[in-house]
């Protein structure tokens, strides 16, 4: 049995690799920066949970401790200046810690560059440089390394699949960048996952790159329609147009798609150059299935199939997106961290306790939040044009939440089934803000319970506080009325559906 630790186990390839290496009997160790955000999962019981940042010297050591192989899926995706600098500093003191450690092996997920990112007239994106950079940082470290370059991840809830699956079913008719044009080798989550696991067998000793990648190479363009006719679709008229660039793109992107503009920036970057394999070095250590490998319509097939079944393990949107707030909410009414802003509100329910609580696990995405749409449609267009994440992330699974779930733009901080549901806001905002809604039994009668909490940042947060007052009463004052309609209807149902059985026996 091998010890391995997953960092980014709370992210999208992490958290569907851990459930993998259970399953080829190894023994799992998490490493996350809060490792509250893997409670929920439906494997937490069988791994050990270490809570380290990977910047972090000693934490990242003591996470280390006994491992034989780790696993660094740790990316900055979102923009920002000093971005490289951070994820370099992280991955050396990852190495530096493994290497005290004893561990025996680093396996590294990077991405394909069209050729050496160091030599003359490369001109790969920052995100893929900085990737190139991380990979160079393990390769060159006394632990053997094992780094997979891949180009697009195909599978259900990827970023990369998120963005051409809303791109190509929502617009019949694209002008589009140059870069549909250029060619890639996208790769089925399933070989990428099928790659890393056996990463712990390849001989000990090697320490170098391989390319992976499905047996399909296709432009974006090919891809797109590629989509169209296995979901399908009707034929897709994509028009090129030279005269958009990445910032462009990305901001197009940001309103067509639920992907932020600083997520779609390196990816729309990253396709400006080829991805494609210039080896297959790697079967000689993990042979292909006997099968072959996915191709790019099987994989969509896959993807979509997943969906249709809401059966997605993680998607893109679970890992934390950079730069959002990260505070607890304040307990203390007399915080000390300064003033709170606070709008509470309590309806009765004519409805069992665990029939309200399904309406309120089930809030966001398709089922809306139960008051005034039009303002919550605006304020989520106005977060996506500022470069927030807007509305669109929607939910990972239609009637259950767990912890850390993206909720289109909160993030779930606590869930408490049957009881509590608190959500902090990932949207821009001049402050920290958290929306609670409870559920409980008093004096006979099933009680909703709603609390928005608002901590402002400067001036500027008081204003917004104050100049939004006035639609508090449309927003969330009709909330807690709607809730406790639905909850009505699903109650009824539920009696009409109890009586039409007893009747019918």
């Amino acid at each position: 049995m091998t010890r391995c630790l997953v960092t980014g186990a709370t992210g999208y390839i992490g958290g569907r690799l851990v459930p993998e290496l259970l399953k080829a009997g190894h023994d799992v160790r998490c490493m996350a920066r809060s490792a509250g955000r893997l409670r929920d999962q439906a494997w937490i019981g069988r791994v050990e949970v270490a809570e380290a940042d990977a910047a972090d010297p000693r934490a990242t050591r003591a996470a280390l401790e006994g491992v034989d192989v780790a696993y660094y899926l740790i990316h900055g995706m979102a923009a920002g200046q000093g971005f490289a600098e951070r994820d370099r500093r992280a991955a050396e003191t990852f190495a530096a810690a493994a290497e005290d450690a004893g561990v025996r092996r680093i396996v590294y997920l990077g991405g394909l560059t069209p050729r050496d990112p160091r030599s003359p007239g490369s001109r790969p994106s920052p995100h893929m440089r900085s990737r190139a950079e991380v990979e160079r940082v393990f390769l060159d470290r006394a632990v053997p390394a094992v780094a997979y370059r891949a180009s697009m991840i195909i599978g259900s809830g990827s970023v990369s699949f998120e963005m051409l699956r809303h791109l190509t079913e929502r617009l019949p008719v694209m002008t589009t960048p140059r870069w549909v044009g250029t060619r890639t080798q996208p790769i089925a989550i399933r070989d990428v996952l099928r790659y890393l696991v056996k990463a712990v067998d390849i001989p000990e000793g090697v320490n170098r790159s391989f390319d992976i990648g499905g047996p399909s190479v296709l432009t974006y363009a090919g891809m797109m329609r590629g989509y169209a006719a296995v979901a399908g679709l009707p034929a897709r008229l994509i028009i090129p147009v030279p005269l958009l660039t990445p910032k462009l793109s990305s901001l197009w992107i940001g309103l067509v798609t639920p992907l932020p503009v600083n997520v779609a920036r390196p990816l729309v970057e990253s396709l400006r150059d080829e991805a494609i394999c210039r080896e297959h070095d790697i079967a000689r250590y993990v042979p292909d299935p006997p099968e072959g490998l996915i191709d790019f319509p099987g994989a969509v097939r896959l993807a979509l199939q997943r969906i249709k079944e809401a059966d997605v393990a993680t998607r893109w949107s679970s890992a934390s997106t950079a730069g959002a707030p990260s505070d607890p909410l304040p307990t203390d009414p007399d915080w000390a961290g300064g003033s709170l802003y606070v709008d509470e509100r309590t309806e009765a329910v004519d409805a069992p306790p665990e029939t309200l609580w399904r309406v309120i696990e089930g809030i966001g995405g398709e089922n809306g939040w139960y008051s005034l749409p039009v303002a919550w449609y605006l304020r989520g267009l106005l977060d996506r044009v500022a470069g927030g994440v807007g509305l669109r992330r929607g939910r990972r699974d239609p009637a259950r939440l767990r912890v850390g779930d993206a909720l289109d733009f909160w993030r779930v901080e606590e869930i408490e089934p049957g009881r509590l549901l608190r959500l902090r806001a990932e949207m821009l905002l001049p402050g920290l803000a958290w929306l609670e809604l409870t559920c409980r039994r008093e004096d006979g009668e099933t009680v909703y319970g709603q609390r928005a909490i608002f901590h402002p940042r400067g001036l500027s947060g008081h204003l917004y506080w104050w100049g939004l007052y006035p639609f508090h009463g449309l927003i969330f004052g009709r909330m807690p009325d709607n809730v406790a309609r639905a909850a009505r209807r699903y109650a009824d149902r539920e009696r009409q559906v109890k009586f039409s059985a007893a009747k019918g026996s």
